[in-house]
Protein backbone atom coordinates (compact mmCIF):
# COMPACT_ATOMS: atom_id res chain seq x y z
CA UNK A 1 0.00 0.00 0.00
CA UNK A 2 1.34 3.41 -0.95
CA UNK A 3 1.98 5.87 1.85
CA UNK A 4 1.65 8.91 -0.43
CA UNK A 5 -0.14 10.08 -3.58
CA UNK A 6 0.51 12.47 -6.47
CA UNK A 7 4.29 12.67 -6.55
CA UNK A 8 5.48 16.17 -7.32
CA UNK A 9 8.75 17.28 -8.87
CA UNK A 10 10.08 20.60 -7.58
CA UNK A 11 12.65 22.39 -9.73
CA UNK A 12 14.99 25.10 -8.42
CA UNK A 13 15.28 28.16 -10.64
CA UNK A 14 15.90 31.92 -10.57
CA UNK A 15 12.42 32.85 -11.89
CA UNK A 16 9.60 30.40 -11.10
CA UNK A 17 6.98 32.37 -13.03
CA UNK A 18 9.04 32.29 -16.25
CA UNK A 19 9.91 28.61 -15.97
CA UNK A 20 6.32 27.65 -15.13
CA UNK A 21 5.15 29.62 -18.16
CA UNK A 22 7.65 27.74 -20.36
CA UNK A 23 6.68 24.25 -19.17
CA UNK A 24 3.00 25.15 -18.80
CA UNK A 25 2.90 26.19 -22.47
CA UNK A 26 4.91 23.14 -23.59
CA UNK A 27 2.66 20.67 -21.74
CA UNK A 28 -0.58 22.71 -21.89
CA UNK A 29 -0.93 22.56 -18.09
CA UNK A 30 -2.61 25.14 -15.84
CA UNK A 31 -0.35 27.53 -13.88
CA UNK A 32 -0.95 28.31 -10.21
CA UNK A 33 1.40 30.90 -8.67
CA UNK A 34 2.04 31.13 -4.92
CA UNK A 35 4.70 33.79 -4.19
CA UNK A 36 8.11 32.18 -4.81
CA UNK A 37 6.53 28.79 -5.59
CA UNK A 38 4.68 28.17 -8.85
CA UNK A 39 2.95 24.96 -9.90
CA UNK A 40 1.79 23.65 -13.23
CA UNK A 41 -0.79 20.88 -13.09
CA UNK A 42 -2.34 18.55 -15.63
CA UNK A 43 -6.10 17.96 -15.58
CA UNK A 44 -5.34 14.35 -14.56
CA UNK A 45 -3.34 15.47 -11.49
CA UNK A 46 0.37 15.37 -12.39
CA UNK A 47 2.23 18.40 -11.09
CA UNK A 48 5.60 20.11 -11.49
CA UNK A 49 6.58 22.91 -9.11
CA UNK A 50 9.17 25.64 -9.51
CA UNK A 51 10.82 27.35 -6.56
CA UNK A 52 12.94 30.50 -6.50
CA UNK A 53 16.54 29.98 -5.40
CA UNK A 54 18.73 33.00 -4.81
CA UNK A 55 22.16 32.61 -6.37
CA UNK A 56 20.91 29.84 -8.66
CA UNK A 57 23.59 28.31 -10.91
CA UNK A 58 22.40 26.56 -14.07
CA UNK A 59 23.63 23.01 -14.76
CA UNK A 60 26.44 22.57 -17.29
CA UNK A 61 25.34 19.74 -19.57
CA UNK A 62 26.75 17.32 -20.70
CA UNK A 63 29.66 17.84 -18.29
CA UNK A 64 29.25 17.45 -14.56
CA UNK A 65 31.03 20.72 -13.82
CA UNK A 66 27.69 21.82 -12.35
CA UNK A 67 25.57 18.63 -12.17
CA UNK A 68 22.17 18.53 -13.85
CA UNK A 69 20.70 16.68 -10.81
CA UNK A 70 17.54 15.84 -12.79
CA UNK A 71 15.97 16.23 -16.19
CA UNK A 72 12.55 15.76 -17.71
CA UNK A 73 11.80 13.53 -20.69
CA UNK A 74 8.63 14.41 -22.56
CA UNK A 75 7.11 12.31 -25.35
CA UNK A 76 6.31 13.98 -28.68
CA UNK A 77 4.83 12.77 -31.96
CA UNK A 78 7.32 14.55 -34.23
CA UNK A 79 10.78 15.76 -33.19
CA UNK A 80 11.06 18.52 -35.80
CA UNK A 81 7.65 20.02 -34.98
CA UNK A 82 8.25 19.82 -31.22
CA UNK A 83 11.73 21.30 -31.59
CA UNK A 84 10.38 24.35 -33.40
CA UNK A 85 7.72 24.81 -30.72
CA UNK A 86 10.06 24.60 -27.70
CA UNK A 87 12.60 26.90 -29.37
CA UNK A 88 9.81 29.44 -29.86
CA UNK A 89 8.96 29.13 -26.14
CA UNK A 90 12.56 29.98 -25.20
CA UNK A 91 14.42 26.66 -25.08
CA UNK A 92 17.95 26.29 -26.43
CA UNK A 93 19.02 23.19 -28.34
CA UNK A 94 22.00 21.54 -26.67
CA UNK A 95 25.11 21.28 -28.81
CA UNK A 96 25.69 17.65 -27.77
CA UNK A 97 22.98 15.34 -29.17
CA UNK A 98 23.73 11.75 -28.09
CA UNK A 99 20.73 9.95 -29.65
CA UNK A 100 18.53 9.65 -32.72
CA UNK A 101 15.14 9.06 -31.07
CA UNK A 102 15.38 12.04 -28.73
CA UNK A 103 16.77 15.57 -28.67
CA UNK A 104 18.27 17.44 -25.74
CA UNK A 105 17.35 21.05 -24.97
CA UNK A 106 17.95 23.49 -22.14
CA UNK A 107 14.99 25.27 -20.59
CA UNK A 108 15.18 29.04 -19.94
CA UNK A 109 16.87 28.38 -16.56
CA UNK A 110 19.43 26.00 -18.11
CA UNK A 111 17.95 22.63 -17.01
CA UNK A 112 18.33 19.90 -19.64
CA UNK A 113 15.17 18.22 -20.91
CA UNK A 114 14.57 15.78 -23.74
CA UNK A 115 11.96 15.58 -26.44
CA UNK A 116 11.52 11.84 -27.02
CA UNK A 117 9.77 9.70 -29.55
CA UNK A 118 7.68 7.10 -27.71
Amino acid sequence: MAIARFPNVAIDCPDPDALAAFYGAMLDWKINAKSDWVEIRAEYGDCISFQRVEGYTAPKWPTQEVPQQMHLDVVVDDLDTAEAAVLELGATKAEHQPGKTFRVFLDPAGHPFCLCLD
